[in-house]
């Protein structure tokens, strides 16, 4: 099978493993002998055809820290699922009813890190740091309580960054939709459109030249 060959930092990999499944990073090890299977591989190239197409070839968005970092995130959850390693069996886990026990302190010191953080690259590992509860915990507590993931609840929070600046912004200044959307983590100008309209019903042009 032919794979596309990517260096990724392998502490940096291994702490977005820590994020997907849970298992320590210092403990996660590769066995990066051959891909698990021809789906994986497929999977595997289409990321890489998605940050190279869509991050690396336009300067701008590839400057964008937030833009950087998700599309590292990407590859790196691409290379766990494709090759062998021990945290492997971690994904798609859940926990059985009584596991997790967490008072709702927990998800409102969660929830007050992710809004006053968004801005960064922050990961699910360190919202848990910042909450007191291990990773999987964490994300069994967002499902529980909010019904949505950590991530899906970090991506809401800078989509209404986005919408701020789209408000604050003012006509002629420079500002566009698409450097408003790579400020705040969205590569792809057309699929921000999309998920601002869904949530605020017009769109991100028409925010910004209100």
């Amino acid at each position: 099978m032919d794979v596309l060959p990517v260096r990724l930092d392998r502490a940096d990999t291994c702490a977005v493993a820590e994020d997907l499944t849970g298992v320590e990073a210092t403990r996660v090890r590769f066995a990066m002998s051959r891909p698990l299977g021809p789906a994986q591989v497929r999977y595997w190239k289409r990321a890489v055809a998605h940050v190279t197409r869509n991050v690396l070839a336009h300067d701008e968005l590839a400057r964008r820290p937030l833009i950087r970092a998700e599309a590292f995130r990407l590859l790196a959850s691409a290379l766990i699922t494709t090759f062998p390693n021990n945290a492997l069996g971690a994904l798609g886990e859940r926990a059985a009813p009584g596991t997790f026990t967490a008072t709702p302190a927990v998800l409102r010191r969660a929830v007050e890190f992710i809004d006053a953080n968004a801005h960064r690259d922050i990961g699910l590992a360190e919202v848990a740091r910042a909450a007191r509860i291990g990773p999987r915990g964490l994300q069994h507590l967002f499902r529980r309580h909010r019904d949505q993931t950590p991530p899906e609840y970090l991506r809401r929070v800078r989509l209404e960054g986005a919408h701020g600046d789209l408000v604050l912004a003012v006509p002629g200044d420079g500002d566009t939709v698409a450097a408003i959307a790579a400020r705040w983590g969205f590569a792809h100008a057309g699929r921000f459109a999309v998920e601002y309209r869904r949530v605020y019903g017009r769109s991100p042009g028409q925010t910004l030249r209100s």
